[in-house]
């Protein structure tokens, strides 16, 4: 089991102008489907650009646990060497995936999948973080949940079977880790394991399944072609192969926002992924006025991905319809920052998901604003943030909850506030974006600890 370290309080205060050029840390999505899936290949899987944060170190020890050969060859680069899919072992231990949710989640779906048995633990937030959404699917594929913590949480022991059972399955969320869970389960099914989905999540796990091999169709699903009938033919041999990890569009949001409300501000960020199922914020804040040029697109591991130029803004609030929600889930947060100095009311709709993410992060963003001044209301699964078209008051002390999406989003409301703002703990800030405060402070941010 994880042991919380010792929290470390960071303050953001109001100060010059950001200038300066910045890449993000590799895309999180990407790096923990790129140790999944040379885990499950034949041969050798190259990676260059990995993130190196504590969530994806958790997988590639999971991955190794399992009986891959992982190594790291430098900075960003590493090395798998898989077993193949039924090449599984039984790890030895517990699979301790700290604080990582999309980790723990799709490596349910290899175990359910395999014929091994396997215990996943974490620590306190992932441990309050709903499972059964996975195990159900999983459970009807032939899976065995051996034991589990109160309402199907962590610590929990899966077993898989010689072959899983191929499904067609809806979702009942829209959710890329249910999606991949169920399609990760299917590799060792003999047959054809389909995904349909009401509304279209990230699809990574589909096209780098395709990069390794495998055979998967997607069409249109539902009224208006918003939803996605995602097929996996079952038992492929996925070769190992290389992948170049591109920059996290959700990592990229954190500089991106400070850039905007910051008088004077012109910032680039290299190399993000312009993936059009990750998008969602940078089209939000296009529509709140928002100067941002893409410049030098092109693609990087079977990705689109640019260079982002971007400059302080006067922002207007917009309404977001809740069908973007699954192209920005993780990017509300600072969202809801950036809408604080905006001129109007932004309100963002159908945000159920975002109460079942690393905290309740619906309430604690609401929490976060109202301790700074922001008038805010929460109507339902609606947030509305009503702008003023000016610097809010901040001073506050804000609750992160274990959750570094809120503590960056909250640092970045502290850099162009009225008055430095305070986050509990920013020390799961390395689990997305280790080089997160060098970075801002190169660009000329004030935040110390």
């Amino acid at each position: 089991m994880s042991h919380a370290s010792t929290p470390e309080p960071l303050t953001a205060a109001p100060g010059a102008p950001l200038r300066g050029r910045l890449r993000p840390p590799g895309d999180k999505s990407i790096s923990h489907r790129a140790m999944i899936l040379g885990l499950l290949s034949l041969g050798e899987t190259r990676v260059e650009g990995l993130l190196e944060g504590d969530d994806v170190l958790r997988t590639a020890a999971a991955a190794r646990a399992l009986g891959a050969d992982v190594e790291r060859l430098g900075e960003g680069r590493w090395r798998v060497r898989g077993v193949g899919i039924g090449g599984l072992c039984d790890p030895a231990e517990t699979l301790d995936f700290g604080n990582a949710g999309t980790g723990s989640r799709l490596m349910m779906g290899v175990v359910g999948g395999q014929p091994v048995t396997a215990t996943f633990d974490g620590d306190a937030s992932l441990r309050s973080r709903p499972m059964r959404r996975i195990l159900d699917p999983l459970s009807r594929m032939g899976a065995q949940v051996l034991a589990e913590a109160e309402g199907g949480r962590v610590p929990l022991t899966l077993r898989g079977l010689k072959e899983a059972i191929p499904i067609t399955y809806e979702t009942p969320a829209a959710s890329a880790q249910i999606k991949s869970a169920v399609l990760l389960a299917g590799l060792n099914a003999p047959g054809t394991t389909t995904v349909i989905e009401a509304q279209a999540t990230r699809d990574h796990t589909e096209r780098m399944l395709r990069l390794f091999g495998a055979t998967v169709t997607v069409e249109p699903h539902g009224p208006g072609g918003h939803g996605r009938k995602v097929s996996l033919a079952g038992q492929p041999t996925l070769r190992g192969t290389d992948v170049v990890v591109p920059a996290d569009p959700s990592s990229a949001a954190f500089p991106l926002v400070a850039a905007l409300i910051t008088p004077g501000s012109e910032v680039t960020i290299e190399g993000v992924m312009m993936n059009s199922l990750r998008t969602g914020l940078i089209t939000t804040l296009l529509e709140m006025g928002a100067d941002i040029e893409r410049v030098a697109e092109r693609e990087e591991g079977g990705e689109t991905v640019a260079d982002l130029r971007v400059r302080a803004s006067r922002l207007t609030g917009v309404e977001v319809p809740a069908e973007r929600a699954p192209a920005m889930i993780d990017e509300y947060p600072v969202l809801a920052v950036a809408a604080a100095f905006a001129e109007g009311p932004t309100r963002m709709n159908g945000l159920h998901e975002l109460r079942v993410k690393e905290s309740d992060r619906l309430a604690a963003v609401a929490a976060g604003l109202a301790v700074n001044g922001v008038i805010h209301r929460i109507e339902g699964d609606d947030l509305v943030v009503e702008g003023r078209g000016e610097p809010p008051p901040g001073g506050g002390t804000v609750a992160t909850h274990l959750d570094h999406r809120i503590a960056m989003a909250f640092l970045v409301l502290g850099l162009a506030a009225r008055a430095p703002v305070t986050v509990d703990d920013g020390a799961m800030i390395a689990t997305s974006f280790p080089s997160f405060l060098p970075t801002m402070r190169a660009l000329g941010g004030r935040i110390g600890g």
